[in-house]
């Protein structure tokens, strides 16, 4: 119901500052490694330090608040803006941990069911490409190779293409009308590969990570790709990378303050935010905001959500990052969340 935009345009002037907490590390973004992106990096002792330093730039507190609710609970959903206040949800698990086919419109603080996609499945991402929402991967009992473009106008999908690989647990951004697919799973194998597709054309391997990475937040900013943390083999990354689409390079520029996976990433106040997550592969939620200067991987502690949540769909709308849905508690959940950068 479009009478409780209100809630959107008006959120509280004075805003509940959550004390920005510093943890000290080694190194800066200046001890990053760089590699063409066609042959793994090697893995440095570069980190990103949470304290302050000469010239760095001054973070503003991150707050959440609360402003409605989805038709039903989800996680794992793909996500993508659609302009405006609106952004629509696609797939996901639903309250008993069920792949579902649903489709969300979020429009402000109120959202509904726009249409279906053709099978259920979760654990897919999406992008916005001119006036088409397109969705990548996913699965259900198997994993999915597809490429699905949702109209907004309509509510009608279709498959218009195929990845290299079957793969679920990817993360997605989109970058000068291109979306790149970042990891994954393909039901046997971690996937270390990025992958570009714009439509039209045929999806490519346009550069490799130094180890197959699932469930990664991942977000563009200017020409770059910020990758940080996701599931690796071993456990859990803490590593923050920058992805050059135009040189090809991948370059490690800083570490998270501990491992971290099943959180989202999104531009928030001219940094890049990652909202909760997970420390374990199968737990240990986390309500904790991070804030990441995506020139030189300097990390800061900016904020924290209501409660522990992972696996929430995530994005920038205007000057707010909604974050809708997730798991808490092992749950889904159908809050939306506005995140605001402090006065």
């Amino acid at each position: 119901m479009r009478d409780k935009r209100w809630l959107w345009i008006a959120l509280p002037a004075v805003v509940l500052v959550v004390a920005v907490v510093s943890a000290a590390s080694s190194g800066s973004g200046s001890h990053a490694s760089t590699t063409h992106a066609s042959s793994p990096p090697h893995q440095s002792s570069a980190r990103a330090s949470t304290t302050g330093r000469a010239g760095a730039p001054q973070l503003r507190a991150v707050s959440a608040q609360t402003i409605g609710s989805l038709p039903a609970e989800v996680q794992d959903a793909a996500v993508a803006p659609l302009g405006g206040h609106r952004l629509v949800l696609l797939g996901g698990l639903d309250a008993v941990g069920a792949s579902t086919p649903e489709i969300t419109a979020i429009d402000g603080a109120s959202a509904a069911s726009h249409g279906t996609l053709p099978n259920a499945q979760h654990d897919a991402q999406a992008a916005r490409l001119g006036r088409y929402v397109y969705v990548f991967g996913g699965g259900e009992f198997s994993t999915y190779d597809h490429i699905l473009r949702y109209d907004p106008a309509t509510g009608s999908v279709a498959q218009v293409g195929a990845l290299p690989r079957p793969a679920s647990d990817v993360a997605v951004a989109a970058l000068g009308g291109t979306a790149y697919i970042v990891g994954g799973f393909d039901g046997t194998d971690f996937l270390d590969t990025i992958v570009a597709w714009r439509p039209g054309g045929e999806a490519q391997i346009v550069g490799h990570l130094p180890t197959g990475l699932r469930y990664s937040a991942v977000t563009s900013y200017g020409d770059s790709l910020i990758i940080a943390g996701g599931t690796v083999p071993s456990g859990v990354s803490e590593d923050v990378f920058r992805f050059d689409p135009a040189g090809g390079s991948l370059t490690r520029i800083g570490r998270l303050p501990a491992p971290l996976t099943h959180a989202s990433a999104a531009v928030l106040d001219g940094r890049v935010v990652i909202v909760g997550g997970r420390h374990l592969v199968s737990g240990e939620q986390t309500a904790t905001i991070l804030a990441i200067d995506p020139r030189t991987g300097f990390v800061r502690r900016a904020g924290h959500l209501p409660q522990p949540l992972s696996d929430a769909a995530v994005a920038t709308i205007g000057s707010h990052v909604i974050a809708a849905g997730g798991e808490n508690a092992g749950a889904a959940r159908a809050t939306i969340l506005a995140l605001t950068a402090s006065p």
